[in-house]
């Protein structure tokens, strides 16, 4: 067995998407789902955009998704090579069953799958994004256990996959492989596994879907914008930059987003990658118990706090929480 290299990401951050309406996203993602909203602030590149954070208990990377939000701006995207295209969450192997239900009863149409072994719930969000519940054994993360509908025992543990479709694999693969250090699980299909050097369980898999003959995605909302891969600190960070340019790869500079520190770059195939640190975390401004709760502000538009609340669209819990 290869030494891992201290460079290579430890598994999965989170992922970012594009909601095309803030109180339909809070709904879905914390009413329905039962994950909590632990952070609502802006995108820190345009302050008329919400920002909405869900995650577990603590936001803990690997737990997390994220929504921008644009008013005004209803142009819808396509799904397609170049995205990444599902949003695939871990559940406890025994509770398939619960969340169909759950989905059936709020008139939510999903279908069972199996793929790599694993069964597959699959559906859509209200922006239409792909959706996936994965029955999972051995995932050690509790989630969000506080939702007054949802059994702690069928809690959402978090990201299971990131699901990367491109019209050709290869140099997607040969990257993952080298630079970033993953391994091969195994192969179905069109559809190849990928997991972290450091681990192989939920939250560390990466599937590359070859698709020549779709369309190529197109942002908007009801697309996915990025996926973010996890790495320890700083320094990890800074040695991956490195690595990345030397491999020819346009890599931006370090890009503080507050609650962990980021790099940007394109994979060959055209989707967007982010290096997210694990630290400082979600509670540097608000407390654990709090999280979620009050819009934070990058300290740049702070000054323009009372015009950006006016802009915004008010935020209210979700009546399913």
């Amino acid at each position: 067995m290869q030494p891992i290299h201290p460079t290579t990401p430890t598994g999965l951050h989170h992922l970012t998407a594009i909601a095309g309406n803030p109180q339909t996203n809070v709904d879905f993602y914390t009413g329905v789902l039962g994950l909590r909203l632990i952070k609502k602030t802006v995108n820190f590149d345009d302050p008329s955009a919400y920002h909405l954070y869900y995650g577990d208990e603590t936001g803990s990377p690997g737990s997390i998704i994220t929504f921008f939000y644009w008013p005004g701006h209803d142009a819808r995207g396509r799904t397609g090579p170049g995205q990444t295209t599902a949003i695939v969450l871990s559940a406890p192997a025994a509770s398939l069953d619960y969340w169909q239900q759950r989905l059936a009863s709020l008139s939510i149409a999903a279908t069972r799958r199996n793929r790599f072994g694993e069964e597959v719930l699959a559906f859509a969000d209200p922006d239409g994004i792909p959706v996936e519940i994965v029955a999972v054994t051995g995932d050690p993360r509790t989630g969000w256990q506080h939702h007054a509908a949802i059994p702690a025992a069928h809690a959402l543990r978090g990201l299971h996959t990131a699901e990367l479709t491109v019209r050709s694999a290869t140099r997607t693969e040969q990257l993952l492989t080298t630079v970033m250090g993953c391994r091969l699980v195994r192969r179905e299909g069109t559809r190849a596994r990928f997991t972290s050097a450091h681990s192989e369980t939920s939250g560390s898999y990466i599937d590359i879907i070859a698709d020549a003959s779709a369309a190529p995605g197109a942002g908007g909302s009801g697309t996915i914008h990025h996926i973010a891969f996890s790495v320890p600190d700083d320094d990890t960070q800074l040695l991956l930059q490195k690595a990345l340019h030397v491999a020819g790869y346009s890599v931006s500079e370090v890009r503080d987003r507050n609650y962990f520190h980021s790099i940007y770059y394109r994979e060959p195939g055209g989707i967007l990658f982010e290096i997210a640190t694990a630290t400082p975390g979600f509670a540097i401004d608000e407390s654990p118990a709090t999280l979620g709760t009050a819009l934070k502000l990058p300290t740049q538009f702070e000054r323009a706090r009372s015009q950006i609340e006016r802009l915004l669209p008010p935020l209210h819990p979700s009546n399913q929480e």
